[in-house]
């Protein structure tokens, strides 16, 4: 992994107990469990950010004319 940066962090004593119970039942580490949650929060970010972009770029299209690939063929041939 490279070399590790150790951090302090705080937890509410219920999620400290729950995170030491799903450490303890997947046969984690303590860090290994954190590590996959933050894994799993930055893939559901990046999701997020996808899913925007493609309504963003979807409203665009729709504004142009540009329902289905048809369309958008036609439209890049004027271009």
């Amino acid at each position: 992994m490279g070399v590790a940066v150790k951090k302090t962090i705080s937890l509410p004593p219920n999620l400290a107990r729950e995170l030491e119970e799903i450490a303890e039942e997947e046969g984690k580490t303590v860090s290994a469990v954190i590590h996959d949650a933050l894994r799993l929060a930055k893939k559901q970010r990046l999701k997020e950010e996808f899913h925007q972009m493609q309504g963003y770029w979807s409203a665009k299209a729709k504004e142009k004319g540009v329902l289905t690939e048809r369309d958008l063929k036609r439209y890049l041939a004027k271009k």
